[in-house]
């Protein structure tokens, strides 16, 4: 895909809705396009997080390690989603497994890249910044209501949110 092309698909992206061109032309030097086939892993916990992915087609679970438990997925993430935030926090790693619960067509964006980036350009850092604050938001409710699922309702839960 030519970056003229590359700019124009991030541009549809949900993740990337009503952002200035001039700081997609900035993402854009950050990604690529990347292809997980079924079964395959995006990244597990405790690695390197290196990237972030914004999800084209296909669907990721997220799943943590729950001792007695086994694995609980905590998500299943679709075409419009942001897969990853741990890039944006030292130590940099991912504090889930992902995985391909289908073929995933993604844009997979380079970390420090990003990171460089934002910090040359504080416009664009903070609407990285503003944007994935959403996500991060998304994600706490998300893995509230599992662990509410699992272990049922904690004592004084009054179905606030965090």
């Amino acid at each position: 895909m030519q970056t003229q092309d590359l700019t124009e698909s991030l541009h549809q992206h949900p993740f990337l809705r009503n952002m200035d061109q001039e700081l997609i032309n900035t993402l854009t030097s950050c990604a690529s396009n990347v292809v997980f086939q079924e079964g395959n892993y995006l990244f597990h916990e405790s690695e390197d997080a290196r990237t972030f992915y914004l999800i084209r087609s296909g669907r990721v679970a997220l799943e943590a390690g729950g001792s007695e438990r086994g694995q609980i997925r905590i998500q299943t993430l679709g075409p419009g989603e942001v897969l990853g935030w741990s890039w944006l926090i030292a130590p940099y790693r991912w504090h889930f497994d992902a995985y391909a619960v289908e073929q995933v067509h993604a844009f997979a964006i380079d970390a420090t890249c990003l990171r460089t980036k934002s910090e040359t350009d504080w416009h664009f850092g903070y609407e990285m910044l503003r944007r994935f604050s959403e996500v991060l938001e998304r994600r706490l409710e998300a893995t509230r209501l599992q662990l509410l699922d699992i272990y049922g309702t904690v004592k004084g839960d009054k179905g606030e949110k965090f």
